[in-house]
């Protein structure tokens, strides 16, 4: 038995190694310098390996996409946990989306697609951040009872702005941009919020 576990640890360790292997490729050159020919030579792996744990490079971004959504999801509930104030844990859950976007923003492009194609539709975990924003402003919310689908629409006009400024931002860096984005972010959120009291 001792031996079938050590096995199942060493896969679930190879299994990792090429999935951080391919996140610092990416982190080095980019979505489109990561290949299984390069992942294998970072893990001094042949290619054949690889493919034994992952059919190809999209298996392999849709698993880094899963794991990019369970990881904001978490920070996502810290923010929220700081707050009792519903309107308040609004505005921390999107700063922290904020902060995740430019803190691991290779991993936002592929979640997102921003620059790439993405690959959220297949992930699972991609539905947590959307439940917890919209618990929060249901909450918000709730004085007007609103139906489901108010509640989804307002939550995707957080999303619209929010992300585009994060997309116009990772796509055109620009020290301009810089200077002016927290306000414009704030401002934003702020005028969201007030708009669903």
């Amino acid at each position: 038995m001792a031996s079938k576990d050590r096995i199942l640890r060493q896969k679930e360790e190879t299994r990792t190694n090429i999935l951080e292997a391919a996140y610092a490729i990416v982190k080095e050159d980019g979505w489109q310098g990561l290949s299984m020919r390069k992942i294998a030579d970072k893990i001094e792996y042949t290619a054949p390996i690889i493919y034994e744990y992952f059919s190809n490079k999209e298996a392999i971004l849709q698993e880094l996409t899963g794991k990019g959504f369970v990881k904001l999801s978490k920070e996502l509930e810290n923010a929220k946990a700081k707050f009792d104030n519903p309107e308040k844990q609004l505005e921390a859950m999107w700063m922290a989306y904020w902060d995740f976007a430019f803190t691991d923003t290779e991993m936002y492009q592929v979640m997102f697609g921003v620059q790439m194609n993405c690959c959220s539709q297949q992930c699972d975990a991609a539905k947590k951040p959307y439940e917890l924003f919209t618990s929060v402003i249901a909450e918000i919310m709730k004085n007007s009872n609103p139906t489901q689908e108010v509640i989804k629409q307002k939550y995707f006009t957080f999303f619209s702005v929010i992300h585009g400024l994060i997309a116009i931002n990772i796509i055109n860096q620009s020290d301009i941009m810089e200077t002016i984005n927290n306000q414009i972010l704030k401002d934003a959120i702020g005028g969201i919020i007030k708009s669903i009291q």
